[in-house]
């Protein structure tokens, strides 16, 4: 991808016709960078960059369950052990990382921008999960 950068590099100019158009001429340079585009607020900061972020250990396990369950419910894959096979695992860590998918929405939305507590572990939020989200609230302290 290329990042285009256009930069005025000389004073502009006015000029009025005889039949009374106006042109302005401003004198300007192109110059075409690589790199990957970006969002640059007005004062420069730039917005977000997807490439650069590190995901945790929670924010790949909900990842995984979610894109495995995907697999499943296409019908892409018969079962959770065809997972574990296809990827190299067990199959318990498959059906774990899957029951992440039924989190109560406040505990992905923490899991996600990373604010979940110390003491709440990827074995705590995967195994044994509430089916109620009130529980699982109560359970999480969310």
């Amino acid at each position: 991808m290329n990042e285009i950068e256009i930069k005025s590099n000389g004073q502009r100019e006015t000029y009025e016709s005889s039949d009374g158009v106006m042109s302005i001429r401003v004198p300007i340079k192109i110059t075409r960078r690589e790199g990957r585009k970006v969002l640059r607020k007005p004062t420069g900061e730039v917005i977000g960059r997807p490439w650069e972020k590190k995901f945790t250990v929670l924010q790949l396990a909900l990842i995984r369950g979610h894109r495995w369950l995907r697999l499943f419910e296409s019908g892409k894959v018969s079962s959770l052990k065809e997972i574990a096979k296809r990827e190299g695992i067990d199959s318990s860590y498959v059906s774990r990382m899957i029951n992440l998918t039924t989190l109560a929405p406040e505990i992905v939305e923490a899991i996600l921008d990373d604010e979940v507590p110390d003491h709440v572990t990827l074995f705590d939020l995967a195994v044994d999960t509430a089916v109620l989200w009130s529980e699982q609230r109560q359970r999480f302290e969310y």
